[in-house]
């Protein structure tokens, strides 16, 4: 690896980690009026569509298993969601929300438009969306090396 490639990946890594603060802390600003946190208000979008079990939450959030069953817990102790039976695995539940949950979710829709827009406006149209492309290949090439990562740990018969 070039100084030069190393260089560029301290600089994405530093920026990454900054953007995600800053869209932790806009979350967290964007989730509080509906009484939810940005943390609640990311396990509750991940089922808003479909039911999901804890594991398949944090594989499609690229959080810990453990963070979003905490999580999940809370949401459920709230009344936001529900856990109900998963036909292809008997003891991991599918996490779904509740209509009060889906309300909460509801509630955030004006001030993410709000945002949105004015993400549009400073970036640019085509800007804004060469971002979340660039973004969305840096996860799948992140998500390709650590495959190849995982398979050279691996030992014979795909044993560590």
């Amino acid at each position: 690896m070039s100084r030069a490639e190393q260089d560029l990946l301290s600089r994405t890594a530093l920026g990454v980690f900054r953007l995600n603060g800053q869209f932790l802390a806009a979350s967290e600003d964007l989730a509080r009026p509906a009484g939810l946190t940005a943390a609640w208000w990311q396990v509750l979008g991940a089922v808003l569509t479909e039911p999901l079990p804890v594991a398949g939450i944090a594989r499609a959030m690229g959080m810990t298993r453990q963070g979003v069953q905490r999580v999940a817990d809370l949401l459920v102790a709230g009344g936001l969601a529900e856990y109900a039976p998963n036909p292809a695995h008997r003891r991991a539940k599918l996490l779904t929300p509740t209509e009060a949950g889906r309300a909460a979710v509801a509630e955030i829709e004006p001030g993410h438009a709000q945002l949105a827009a004015r993400l549009a406006a400073e970036l640019g149209e085509d800007g804004f969306a060469e971002t979340a492309r660039v973004l969305e290949r840096l996860s799948r090439a992140l998500d390709t090396l650590a495959g190849e990562r995982g398979r050279r740990d691996e030992g014979p018969a795909g044993r560590p």
